[in-house]
């Protein structure tokens, strides 16, 4: 897992809010949650995941007639390093 390169705002909220849902949560909840766009979030979701912070799959089952979501998940030492950034900046 890389350091972040870039904290901002955002970011944090994104991390913030991964760690509310308990490490899983779908793109769109967060964009609904954080009131960011589409355009703000995703790119964010990305960099976490190249960076070895999260990771994501497509939802399994999906028994609604919705297209499947992407779900993500901090890894192993995602979740460890979100709490101790989020609390370094708050």
């Amino acid at each position: 897992m890389e350091p972040l390169k870039r904290v901002t705002a955002p970011t944090l909220d994104v991390l913030s809010l991964l760690l509310e849902s308990g490490g899983t949560a779908f793109g769109l909840d967060i964009m609904k949650r954080s009131g960011r766009p589409s355009g703000t979030v995703y790119p964010i979701l990305e960099r976490l995941e190249a960076q070895g912070w999260i990771s994501s799959a497509w939802e399994e089952n999906v028994t609604t007639q919705l297209h499947r979501r992407r779900v993500y998940t901090f890894t192993a030492g995602g979740a460890e390093a979100a709490r101790e950034l989020v609390a370094a900046r708050s």
